[in-house]
């Protein structure tokens, strides 16, 4: 007979989210208000936010292919090798024609829910954060909403980095989840949806 595995009152990680009621019930209302606006036959673009060395490394294909399958079908995956293309990092052009972020940190061990972002992540996280689904990809827990996690600003004071926390007992059929997945369902209908940014600044060299 097995026992039930209870949470520790003692350890202050070991909870589901470390986001109060308040702010996820604001959170669920503002995905639910996104998805309800979307307009028909409006691409949904999505930005994987990871460092070069991620980007280069042997996994990068496999994780991609990851964030692809725990998103609704349909949407659009952009990184940083795609969307700047044979121009200059222009982020805030980009930002405003994103409707989600996809967080790739550096794992504090193999299989840990504790992930840094560098500066670079972390200014792009803060961007979107009030305004779109910016989820955490986590090896071991898959897309985790950054609301659930929690936060802190590391050194150094010139150039500050976000460590990310993803809750010990996290439950990927939370409402937080499923409200920013549904906020990122595209309403296409008839024809597919044009491939709008494949390489978004080669062509306008905005």
């Amino acid at each position: 007979m097995y026992a039930t595995q209870m949470p520790r009152h003692d350890d202050p990680l070991d909870v589901e989210t470390f986001a109060r009621p308040e702010q996820q019930r604001r959170y669920i209302a503002a995905m639910h208000r996104i998805a309800v606006e979307r307009r028909p036959d409006h691409p949904v673009r999505v930005y994987v936010s990871a460092a070069p060395k991620t980007v280069s490394g042997t996994n990068w294909q496999r994780w991609l292919k990851r964030i692809t399958e725990g998103l609704p079908d349909g949407v659009e995956l952009l990184h940083y090798r795609s969307a700047f293309a044979e121009s200059l990092y222009d982020w805030d052009t980009l930002a405003s024609r994103l409707d989600g972020l996809v967080v790739i940190g550096k794992p504090k061990r193999l299989g840990s829910r504790v992930h840094v972002l560098g500066p670079v992540a972390r200014l792009e996280l803060r961007s979107l954060v009030a305004q779109k689904p910016v989820l955490l990809f986590t090896h071991n827990l898959g897309l985790v909403p950054v609301i659930d996690c929690k936060s802190q600003v590391m050194p150094p004071a010139d150039a500050p980095r976000l460590k990310l926390i993803a809750p010990k007992r996290w439950n990927r059929d939370s409402n937080t989840l499923q409200a920013a997945l549904h906020a990122l369902q595209p309403t296409v209908h008839g024809s597919p949806a044009p491939d709008h940014l494949v390489a978004p600044f080669a062509a306008n060299g905005n």
